[in-house]
């Protein structure tokens, strides 16, 4: 993935509310249906559309799960 520029916000710097909305409109863009079941794909096309918006994302932004114990 390339670096963000310097004029972008990071995501994680983002309110969670900002980050609902950019969600949602992402999942209402009909550009955005990747054709894939791919997390690398998906990841970069999300990655891709928000940089397009000034919002740097990469796949350390993606939420971790815990393993059940």
């Amino acid at each position: 993935m390339s670096r963000p520029r310097a004029d972008m916000r990071n995501w994680q710097d983002l309110t969670p509310e900002d980050q609902l909305a950019l969600r949602e409109a992402y999942g209402r863009d009909p550009d955005c249906l990747t054709g894939t079941c791919s997390l690398d794909a998906k990841t970069a096309h999300f990655a891709a559309w928000l940089a397009e918006r000034g919002v740097a994302f990469g796949a350390g932004d993606l939420p971790r799960r815990t393993p059940r114990g």
